[in-house]
């Protein structure tokens, strides 16, 4: 999973960390839940990118009913999002493994409070189709479009590691998905590192081709946050738990509904439908338990990044890991 451990050790480790039961979450400081009438009156703010998280709650039927109002805003990557949650222009969004590394880094007022694996598969180092480039080795001196602390950036960081590189060998042009395309398409960047829908569009459309994928560098994950100031507020509190077991059902809902999936989410984005169906075809994104075992993965990729030099100190993930909805969350996984 990550560069400089062994896949046992590494595996160990996850194991042992796994067996913990530390809460993360100062149960005095959580709010207790509101009345039906005063939670009628909250408006939870949801950052979203390339409509996800709406199109998957609104294809598993799971915006039908909430009991409080939804304002939704969209945005590129993770990094922002999670830049306007601790300016609490937004109260809650879903980011890669990356983006809450790199906000602890930045002492963001945000916390993780649910989480979820895919299929690392998806997440890749592309190069254009004549590329001569055909290894990980190759690139060194090189171009890589990438997103600068958003998920591709880690996968990034281990596959040069995995290949006895480190960013220092390589020139990284950080752009959002959408400058990178253009990039990618003008061939003024040499490979781009990213991930779906992105990777869909880019094999299908721009004809791309994987140079390395996230198998061995990346964990897969993928986080649903919350601003502080959201979590300290009974109304907004009592709807973030509501919206979080809302997501984990729709998750749980995609995974045997793939072809209704593709089709809203398309419908949501513009995405081509084939586009959309690549992306979901290419496996499964589905809740787990926000855990010891998560936080200490998390912990090795933020250390990776200081040991680059990248963040300028060490971070502690588990101050930013909010567990004060697993008994829903872990209750939603169970029963869907």
């Amino acid at each position: 999973m990550l560069w400089r451990r062994g896949t046992a050790a590494v595996a160990a480790a996850l194991v042992l960390a796994g067996c913990g039961s530390a809460t993360g979450t100062d149960q005095a400081a959580v709010p207790g839940p509101v009345s039906a009438a005063d939670l009628a009156k909250v408006t939870l703010k949801v950052g979203d990118q390339k409509g996800g998280v709406k199109s998957l709650l609104t294809a598993a039927g799971q915006l039908d009913g909430t009991p409080y109002k939804i304002e939704w805003a969209t945005f590129t990557s993770g990094p922002p999002l999670l830049e306007a949650a601790s300016a609490g222009a937004i109260d809650t969004g879903r980011v890669g493994n990356t983006p809450p590394i790199f906000a602890a880094a930045a002492k963001a007022k945000i916390k993780v409070i649910s989480v979820s694996r895919s299929n690392v598969e998806r997440e890749a180092v592309l190069v254009p189709p004549d590329s001569p480039l055909k290894s990980v080795a190759e690139l060194k001196g090189k171009t890589i479009g990438v997103g600068k602390g958003t998920s591709a950036h880690g996968q990034l960081l281990n596959t040069l590691h995995n290949n006895g590189l480190s960013t220092k060998d390589v020139k990284l042009n950080f752009l959002q998905p959408s400058e990178a395309y253009a990039a990618f398409t003008q061939h003024t960047i040499d490979a781009w590192a990213i991930w779906d829908p992105y990777t869909a569009q880019a094999q299908i459309e721009a004809h791309a081709r994987v140079l390395a994928d996230g198998r061995g560098a990346s964990n897969g994950l993928g986080f649903l946050t919350a601003s502080t100031a959201a979590l300290a507020d009974p109304g907004k509190n009592s709807a973030l738990r509501d919206f979080a077991v809302r997501v984990v059902k729709a998750q749980k809902w995609a995974d045997t509904h793939r072809p209704e999936w593709a089709a809203a989410w398309a419908k949501e984005t513009g995405l081509k439908l084939e586009v959309a169906r690549k992306a979901v075809d290419a496996g499964r994104d589905l809740p787990i338990a926000l855990d010891d075992a998560v936080v200490a993965s998390e912990q090795q990729l933020a250390d990776a990044f200081t040991e680059e030099k990248t963040l300028p100190g060490k971070v502690d993930f588990a101050a930013f890991a909010d567990r004060r909805f697993a008994a829903d969350l872990d209750q939603a996984r169970s029963n869907g």
